[in-house]
């Protein structure tokens, strides 16, 4: 036997010793098996369901057991080529992706900036945290009825001069006034004036992704900022070399975060719409309204992931 055939050995796979990896991902599938299992055994038919809806007119009746439905007409595809003939929709549609492209930007621009301030070492810092998260709790469930209703009321009471109390910070001619020689084209002058006009709802919506930010900053080494000190490195370099690069994979977190919940959001033009097409006869063409709804919101998400994930820098650790 020669010295190349002495130094072969066979590898064969070892059966009953699962690598850290394997074990670890075996974990992770425990933990979703409840989710996978409800979702399969609850989810699934109600989702075939509504896809037979769409294509047919259905008598829906609710009892104890359950619903059932009985199909009168079907129709193929005609809900969905009359959606599309509905100016109300499209209006709806266009309204929600505009408010989209302004909102989503402000939230995460707005929490990042918090969320840094709040992780500095400073006398309360935990107090601070906790009353940028009470609207989060304040925007959910019961609070969240309760407090849409008493913004009503407010939107309902005078301020004494004709005005309305309730209308927002600025008017739309201040900013008009302010941009006036700037040549500034009237759709951004009406985003500035709707961000700040809506600063409060930002401030709602910012919490969680505070939160996932503040996690994000923790998880940083010290030893890379005392590093980056030791070379000189300013506060500005500091940020966009170190922080803003380590935190990146949570601004594509956040990002989606936002997006859904900016389009499942009940104040959402295209939710209100289709909420008041959802009843009578007309249930059928609100359930198709629904499913493009969500092509349209998956498609928007993958557009984003795709965009935002090619810039997204993450920390190897091997």
């Amino acid at each position: 036997m020669t010295t190349s055939q002495k130094n072969v050995k066979l590898k064969l796979p070892k059966f009953g010793h699962p690598t850290l990896a394997e074990r670890k991902a075996l974990k992770g599938w425990l933990f979703v098996l409840p989710f996978v299992v409800g979702f399969i055994l609850v989810y699934l038919p109600i989702i075939i369901d509504s896809i037979c809806f769409t294509f047919m007119t259905v008598d829906i009746k609710l009892d104890a057991a359950g619903y059932s439905y009985t199909q009168t007409t079907s129709h193929g595809f005609e809900f969905y080529k009359k959606m599309w003939d509905d100016s109300a929709f499209t209006k709806a549609l266009l309204g929600g992706l505009r408010n989209l492209a302004l909102e989503v930007p402000a939230i995460v621009i707005f929490s990042l900036f918090i969320a840094v301030i709040l992780n500095q070492k400073m006398l309360g810092r935990a107090v601070f945290r906790a009353i940028f998260f009470i609207p989060v709790i304040l925007s959910t469930g019961l609070m969240e009825a309760i407090t849409a209703s008493g913004y009503s009321e407010a939107e309902a009471i005078d301020d004494g001069t004709g005005g309305n109390a309730a209308n927002g910070f600025i008017s739309l001619m201040d900013i008009s006034g302010l941009f006036g020689t700037m040549s500034i084209g009237s759709p951004l002058v009406l985003g500035v004036v709707g961000m700040v006009n809506d600063i409060f709802n930002i401030i709602s919506y910012s919490g969680v992704q505070m939160l996932i930010f503040l996690a994000g900053l923790q998880s940083i080494s010290p030893a890379i900022y005392e590093a980056a000190r030791i070379d000189g490195a300013s506060a500005w370099e500091t940020f966009w070399k170190i922080t803003f690069p380590m935190i990146s994979p949570m601004i594509l977190v956040n990002g989606i975060y936002t997006i859904i919940d900016s389009f499942t959001r009940t104040q959402n033009p295209v939710m209100k719409f289709i909420d008041t097409v959802y009843t009578g006869e007309s249930q059928s063409l609100a359930t198709a309204e629904y499913w493009l709804y969500f092509l349209i919101v998956f498609l928007v998400l993958a557009v984003f992931a795709g965009i935002v994930s090619a810039y997204v820098f993450y920390q190897r650790r091997d």
